[in-house]
């Protein structure tokens, strides 16, 4: 038995020591704010569709904040649930074919909550490799056996399915995978669920406003929309320009997250305001369909302008490799006016640091021209 020794070491050494390590291997981050009108081309958020300052989003969102006020007050089971967030739930599971919604502060929230509330000890989690960190974060903290399956690999999950001892099993997947923005197999992940009595969950946090027919995401695309055994978990933050999350899902998981999801019982409403601008910009998906096929055809131009493959989503990815050569040519793109993501280990594997680059359906011929010049120039000297 090792027992503790007094130091004169500063509680936050081990901090320092860190700290010394990130930089090193040019991993440290750091935050950037935003400035109104820095008159950088926007290529590193996820307003998809162009609508975070649409004036009826911004008009939705007022209206509920005059009407509401500007927080929602408390818990969605005291007093944070408002008409508001009732008319939201019953809009959004319409337009993707859902029996019913369920919205929560965040799509982490809804992510940890769907996820913790359909598993628990004594069950089984089937989890792609490339998950999204919320869904990695509600795999821990469910209590469950998990397996984490090689990426898009339906055999892997068949395998675990057939050969559980748990009597419950939930298998977990983006339908558009963040980072490299490639589609999950969900008609054959869905196959393998009916076949050995399991859930299957979809984030279609990237999916929403891009995929589908007229951005109904990619459960609906490939015709599972309404399947009794599939939760849809998305968030309001993407392309529908708001904040929050949401679960898509039959009456009967509804009632279930409500009575036994954490982060649906014991976390403050969705605000208002933000509610009210999710419901604008779902009205406006809904009367401007098209949308969403412009969004994938800016995503095409972005493609050609990088050498990278054909994309099947908003995200281009451009790889780098080395975690200072993707920081560097983030930097130089933002000092010729491109705002572009950079992404980096824990986010990515190591070896494939890179530069993110995310489509925007109100991309015009000028800033697209810029946004090829830029670049032509930036990537010619990074591979260099």
């Amino acid at each position: 038995m090792v027992l503790w020794v007094s130091t004169d070491r500063a509680p936050s050494t081990w901090l320092d020591d860190i700290e010394y390590r990130r930089r090193a291997a040019g991993l440290r981050r750091e935050l950037r704010p935003r400035t109104s009108g820095s008159g950088l081309i926007d290529l590193a958020s996820n307003d998809y569709l162009g609508l975070v300052r649409h004036p009826e989003v911004v008009r939705g969102a007022t209206t509920a904040l005059r009407r509401w006020g500007a927080g929602a007050t408390g818990s969605r089971l005291v007093t944070g649930s408002t008409t508001e967030h009732d008319l939201l739930e019953r809009e959004f599971a319409e337009f993707v074919g859902a029996e019913s919604g369920l919205v929560f502060s965040s799509g982490y929230t809804a992510n940890l909550g769907a996820v913790t509330a359909l598993s628990g000890a004594g069950s089984l989690i089937v989890s792609d490799a490339g998950s999204h960190a919320s869904l990695v974060d509600a795999c821990r903290l469910s209590r469950a056996r998990v397996d984490v399956a090689p990426h898009s690999n339906v055999e892997f999950v068949r395998s675990a399915l057939a050969n559980r001892t748990e009597e419950r099993a939930l298998v977990i997947t983006d339908s558009v995978f963040s980072a490299d923005g490639d589609l999950s197999p969900l008609v054959g992940l869905h196959r393998v669920c009916r076949e050995f009595g399991a859930f299957l969950l979809v984030d279609e946090a990237h999916g929403i406003g891009v995929r589908g027919s007229g951005g109904r995401g990619l459960v609906h695309e490939v015709g599972l929309a309404g399947e009794p055994d599939i939760v849809v978990t998305a968030t309001l933050s993407k392309s529908l320009a708001s904040q929050g999350g949401a679960v898509l899902a039959s009456e009967k998981v509804r009632a279930h997250l409500i009575d036994s999801a954490r982060t649906f019982i014991f976390d403050t409403g969705l605000a208002p305001a933000s509610v009210g601008a999710a419901r604008a910009a779902l009205s406006i998906l809904r009367a401007e369909p098209d949308r969403a096929g412009t969004v994938l055809d800016r995503a095409r131009d972005l493609a050609r302008f990088t050498g990278a493959g054909t994309p099947e989503s908003a995200v281009v990815s451009v790889i780098l490799g080395d975690p200072q050569r993707a920081v560097d040519a983030a930097a130089a793109c933002r000092e010729q006016g491109l705002h572009v993501g950079c992404f980096r280990p824990p986010s990515v594997p190591e070896g494939t640091s890179r530069l993110r680059l995310t489509a925007r359906a109100t991309l015009g011929p000028e800033e697209l021209a810029r946004i090829e010049t830029v670049l032509a120039d930036v990537l010619e000297g990074a591979w260099a």
